[in-house]
């Protein structure tokens, strides 16, 4: 059973209990996300391809860690005595999926 997620303007495919690494947002560690852009949802043999999204389907996550990537960009003139070294960290949310629910269906306790 898998489902394909939108989140911001990235398409990610979330399995249970598979990870998957998103955009930032203010939330603590722990807690559980929901995300609602379903696209696409596979259940064995059932397959529900949404127009634009599927109806009422959604992704029940939790918030597992805050990795963080450095990327660093150079520019060099060569003979020139012109260097500059400009670092960005992006922050991002790493998430475990614990559910995935159709139309209907609520998380079991």
């Amino acid at each position: 059973m898998y489902a394909i997620v939108e989140d911001g303007s990235r398409q990610y495919r979330a399995e249970v209990g598979a990870k998957i690494v998103i955009d930032h947002r203010e939330i603590d560690l722990g807690q559980k996300l929901e995300l609602g852009k379903v696209l696409l949802l596979q259940t064995g043999s059932d397959t529900l391809i949404g127009r634009p999204l599927v109806e009422g389907a959604r992704v029940v996550t939790e918030v597992v860690d805050f990795p963080k990537t450095k990327t660093m960009t150079q520019k060099f003139r060569r003979r020139k005595n012109y260097r500059r070294l400009k670092g960005h960290t992006q922050p991002y949310v790493r998430v475990k999926v614990t559910h995935i629910l159709k139309a209907g269906e609520s998380v079991p306790a």
